[in-house]
């Protein structure tokens, strides 16, 4: 389910019968839906979250028995194409984030989550490898020896210790965090996208594209904008997209 409301897209992981478990038709159209999204200009930022007191409670075991190669690489698949999303993501979290859930919560640029939300990364418990990118990624968030804990445990940790290891950006009250992913994504959508974009490469490590962000600079106008909007006391209209 998805919807767009004033530049931020929400995308709504939907099954409530399991808790919002991912089937492999759930994994498989996640990547699609991204990029209608990413190529739609009135977006700006997207926050992905769960239907109800859930986020989602990982991938849906019935859909193990029959191939379970081709359903870690449909979770592949979707998790790479959300952490390339080209516009700032948020994954607002309620109740159960773990294994597929906590897989597409990490792919998230930021993770906002309420008291009560536990995390756990659980492939220890079912014989599964956990994939070389998802590994990675996790441990770029949590450190090795966090990372470690989670993958060879698979126990869950609740939303205090997550936002200590670094897995969390913000812990809200129950029941705050609707209003404070509102209150950020207004932040979000009134920046700079070109800063936002050129700064998420950086981060995710790309860095042999500095002459083409000095390039997009020079030409977008938003640098200008900005120093003018600071110097005349008013916020700045940017006009530059990923969107083109």
């Amino acid at each position: 389910m998805q919807s767009v409301t004033d530049g931020v897209a929400t995308v709504v992981i939907h099954h409530p019968a399991k808790r919002n478990a991912m089937t492999a038709g759930m994994w498989e159209s996640l990547p699609p839906l991204l990029d209608g999204l990413a190529a739609d200009p009135a977006v700006r930022a997207l926050v992905l979250t769960g239907e109800g007191t859930t986020f989602c409670a990982g991938a849906d075991i019935s859909t193990l028995r029959g191939s379970p190669e081709r359903a870690q690489t449909l979770a592949v698949r979707a998790e790479e194409a959300l952490a390339a999303f080209p516009k700032p993501t948020l994954a607002a979290i309620r109740g159960h984030c773990v294994g597929g859930g906590a897989q597409l919560a990490a792919a998230c640029d930021l993770r906002f989550a309420e008291e009560g939300a536990l995390f756990g990364v659980t492939p220890a418990k079912l014989g599964i490898v956990y994939p070389a990118p998802s590994t990675r990624r996790l441990v770029s968030l949590v450190g090795p020896g966090s990372a470690k804990y989670l993958l060879f445990s698979g126990e869950l940790i609740d939303a205090g210790r997550a936002l200590r290891t670094g897995l969390l950006d913000e812990l809200l009250p129950e029941g705050e965090l609707t209003k404070r992913v509102a209150e950020f994504t207004r932040v979000l959508v009134s920046r700079s996208q070109l800063t936002q974009a050129a700064a998420k490469e950086f981060a995710n490590g790309r860095t042999d594209r500095d002459a083409h962000w000095a390039e997009q600079a020079r030409g977008s106008g938003d640098t200008a904008e900005g120093v003018a909007a600071f110097l005349e006391r008013r916020q700045p209209r940017f006009t530059w997209t990923t969107s083109g």
